[in-house]
């Protein structure tokens, strides 16, 4: 058993934090209010993830420490920087592995599914700010400073989903109950979704398997669906009613983006459901052995979890 230290308790970090105790790992969790799980096995410090200092000293004798942390979207330009920039510090000084939870926005706009090696080319301020934190890593690991590796998935679905996911409390609730639930654009186009229980499973995967380090990699996801194809067979699986999709209009998000920095910024994204954004997760299962939950399975636990709300 090692020592792992999680950064971030949020839909991510917490889970990885509990699995880890689950399989008798000593877990530092650190977030600024020094929140997260309450059980034996965890705890908890309250630290700011720039301070490198700080960070050190909670990551002394670690063999992984995770980067799940999630500044506001709005804020991304300002606060990753720091961040990132702390960690990889805290990680060369302790000689922790460093994971890294990522996700798609680094590729920009594509054409076909993406792959590991699809060209990190996003115009976006954030996928521009992700991709520069891939880099950076990357070059401290090829000048043997530091052991890093990234895992990338799409949007995330499942228990414990924040209500921001497109999949989410604001998606699932409406149709389990019936009322008519709200789309970006065409329900039809194929999408990605990967699996929050396949996210943590994958970074405490990459952080102990020595062929990880030194690159990126796909989370597990299952083929891609269109959001009609998943409110379907959701409602299917739940004995709801058929699932009524209204499509939010362009202009609509616009307008709501002068008030709410959040939906100002997913204009920047919008082109993922403006056509088909789907990722390979292949070489993760040819190396690891390793696929996704069945979505059937994944998406029984996700109606499981919000009854039990």
């Amino acid at each position: 058993m090692g020592k792992h230290v999680v950064v971030g308790a949020g839909q991510v970090g917490g889970r990885v934090a509990e699995a880890l105790a689950e399989a008798g790992h000593e877990v530092v969790v650190v977030t600024r209010s020094g929140s997260g799980p309450d059980r034996a096995g965890i705890t908890r410090v309250a630290a700011r993830a720039q301070d490198t200092a700080r960070m050190c000293r909670a990551a002394e004798g670690a063999d992984a420490l995770y980067n799940c942390a999630n500044p506001k979207c709005h804020q991304w330009a300002q606060d990753w920087p720091p961040i990132a920039d702390s960690l990889l510090r805290t990680a060369e000084a302790t000689g922790a592995v460093l994971v890294t939870l990522s996700n798609l926005y680094g590729y920009g706009p594509v054409d076909g599914p993406m792959t590991e090696d699809t060209p990190l080319a996003a115009t976006g301020t954030k996928g521009r700010v992700r991709a520069a934190m891939w880099k950076q890593a990357l070059a401290a690991h090829q000048a043997g400073r530091v052991r890093i590796t990234e895992v990338r998935g799409s949007d995330y679905f499942g228990p414990g989903a924040s209500d921001q996911s497109f999949l989410g409390g604001r998606f699932v609730g409406p149709l389990l109950a019936g009322r008519r639930a709200m789309v970006l654009s065409d329900p039809d186009i194929p999408h990605s979704w990967t699996y929050l229980p396949d996210v943590a499973a994958a970074l405490v995967k990459v952080a102990t398997d020595e062929r990880a380090w030194g690159r990126a990699w796909h989370i597990p996801t299952s083929p891609a669906r269109g959001m009609r194809a998943m409110a379907e067979r959701l409602c299917d699986l739940a004995g709801a009613p058929a699932p009524r999709l209204s499509r939010l209009p362009g202009w609509a998000l616009t307008a709501a983006g002068v008030v709410s920095p959040l939906l100002n910024e997913m204009r920047e994204t919008r082109y993922q459901f403006d056509r088909p954004f789907v990722v390979d997760s292949s070489a993760f299962t040819a190396t690891f052995g390793v696929t996704a939950t069945p979505m059937d399975e994944a998406l029984e636990e996700t109606i499981a979890s919000w009854r039990a709300r």
